[in-house]
């Protein structure tokens, strides 16, 4: 992801730009900043998975669109990027409807690596999924 400003980080719209798969995706930026990142993803028809609730896929996807922000956002100085190196998923529930929310918050900041975990929370406030993934830092 290129770097991403102050304005890119409070902004759906700029969050599409950045990250053009998001758009796609319908991703909504709740909150953004280095101890929290939260996007939200509705319920839709076309993100569902075999009749069973929303696609693992749609989830995971949210999950490490708001973990690479959350890792982002941490980067260390003179850093010009990130982008994910390992990503595993704890499926924990079915989402049939609604939307979620995936809450990103970093576990490590290091010089070459940071690690993000993320809850994908449902309306009803259960956790749907949990995210651990490892983010590369890139350098110039």
């Amino acid at each position: 992801m290129a770097r991403v400003t102050d304005e890119i980080a409070s902004n759906t719209e700029a969050i599409h730009q950045a990250m053009p798969f998001a758009k796609k995706l319908g991703l909504e930026l709740v909150a953004a900043g280095p101890d929290e990142v939260r996007c939200r993803l509705n319920w839709s028809d076309e993100l569902s998975g075999a009749g069973v609730g929303m696609h693992g896929g749609a989830i995971m996807s949210l999950a490490d669109a708001a973990g690479g922000l959350c890792a982002f956002l941490n980067l260390p100085d003179g850093a010009s990027g990130t982008t994910t190196i390992e990503s595993k998923t704890n499926f924990l529930r079915a989402v049939r409807s609604g939307a979620v929310e995936a809450v990103s918050r970093p576990l490590h900041k290091g010089r070459s690596v940071v690690v993000v975990e993320t809850d994908v929370i449902d309306e009803a406030g259960r956790m749907a999924a949990r995210v651990t993934q490892s983010q590369i830092v890139l350098r110039p």
